[in-house]
């Protein structure tokens, strides 16, 4: 090999060592910056998505109350034709109640007498 080659390539390599040591750390801050941006992107659309989500619920409970108030104007509706079918609010409450009595699934019915109280068992397991 001539002495000419031997220093073209000693001066090659020093060339490229040198940009190696310049060139990878540059490298390294290029990757970050690209990575920080990537993390920027994600945690706006993660916003975003979170904003939309609770647009959506809060959408939804407003059409639930909606609803809601709807199923209770109808409710009250139908309660107003009955009470007045059966002769105002008392006898509703007394259907109601007399409905209540044979579904408890109970023996014994205390019924109010006057005053509005039940006579009470009081003598009904004392031994005889």
């Amino acid at each position: 090999m001539k002495i000419g080659s031997i220093v073209t390539l000693g001066v090659s390599g020093i060339v490229l060592l040198g940009g190696a040591l310049w060139g990878l750390p540059q490298y390294g801050v290029w990757q970050q910056e690209l990575a920080g941006r990537a993390e920027l992107v994600r945690a706006e659309q993660n916003r975003r998505i979170a904003v939309l989500e609770a647009q959506a619920r809060l959408e939804a409970e407003e059409l639930n109350a909606a609803a809601e108030v709807a199923r209770a104007h109808g409710v009250a509706e139908a309660n107003a034709i009955v009470a007045e079918g059966l002769g105002g609010p008392e006898g509703y409450l007394r259907y109601l109640w007399i409905q209540s009595l044979g579904e408890n699934g109970q023996d014994v019915i205390y019924i109010p007498t006057e005053a509005g109280l039940p006579i009470l068992e009081a003598t009904r397991h004392v031994a005889q």
